[in-house]
């Protein structure tokens, strides 16, 4: 069995700021993380490799310091780390993420047949959750997002059953295999890394490739030549207001009550029945 997970460097959101003049996230404002809908990811590989043996591989596009979430991966339980790292994937928005990382992963299953890949939902920093279906389209193989559960892994059948989340409940679906599950935080919990993994992750030297080491790649759909998307404004939602408190005679409170019913009456709908 072998399963590939896909990770990303992402900034800690609860510290990062926005600049004002570019209206674009200033990444340097905040230490880079793991992101942690990837994290689960690759825990949920481990607990799947404990029950049917193989190998974890974790994947990744960024600059060279993106070798710490490999790292970090590592630690969790991976077996192997590739890092894609070039200036021609610089600027890369989720139609030209995908472009590349399943250029990578047809490399990584040529050295390895791929049997299952695992995305995080979704990225913190983005929050598109588009790269998964992306690299699941690219490679024509079945996208099963929103995964809570891996039920089952049978080899023997190539399937696997899965539960996932819908907004109205919940959905099983067995699949064929390979196939690409993006999954939910509550999926697993990230466990305790034993210390043979902690000072496996310190040593460990992840593999790096450029675009050169890639074969039929179409450099026109490689960072911002293969962008299409382009953010107008990015910017930090104002603060809900609070509640207003009421003072006074009862019947003080009562008219105060309805002049803000009154300001807030196209915020009020009457359905009357027939």
């Amino acid at each position: 069995m072998h399963i590939v997970v896909c990770v990303k460097q992402v900034p800690d959101t609860k510290i990062i700021k926005i600049n004002p003049k570019t209206n674009t996230l200033d990444r340097r404002s905040a230490p880079a993380i793991l992101n942690p809908y990837d994290a689960h990811a690759v825990q949920e590989a481990v607990k799947i490799k404990e029950k049917t043996g193989g190998i974890i591989s974790v994947l990744s596009m960024g600059p060279p310091q993106a070798t710490e979430i490999i790292r970090k991966s590592i630690e969790i339980g991976a077996d192997k780390g590739y890092l894609i790292s070039d200036r021609a994937f610089a600027g890369a928005d989720t139609l030209a993420t995908s472009y590349a990382l399943s250029k990578a992963l047809e490399k990584i299953n040529k050295e390895h047949p791929v049997d299952l890949i695992i995305c995080g939902k979704h990225a913190i920093d983005g929050d598109t959750g588009q790269v998964g279906p992306g690299i699941a389209r690219r490679m024509d193989i079945p996208p099963i997002t929103n995964v809570i559960e891996v039920t089952e892994v049978n080899q023997k059948e190539k399937t696997v059953l899965i539960k996932r989340k819908l907004t109205n409940g919940y959905e099983l679906i067995q699949s064929e295999i390979p196939c690409l599950l993006t999954v939910e935080k509550e999926i697993n919990e990230i466990e305790y890394s034993p210390m043979t993994n902690m000072i496996k992750a310190a040593r460990y030297e992840p593999i790096i490739w450029a675009v050169s080491d890639f074969e039929n790649v179409e450099r026109s759909q490689l960072g911002l030549k293969g962008s299409p998307t382009i953010v107008g404004k990015m910017f930090t939602p104002p603060r809900p207001e609070g509640g207003k408190r009421l003072e006074g005679a009862i019947d003080e409170q009562v008219k105060q009550l309805m002049d803000l019913l009154m300001e807030k009456k196209e915020l009020l709908t009457i359905q009357i029945s027939k």
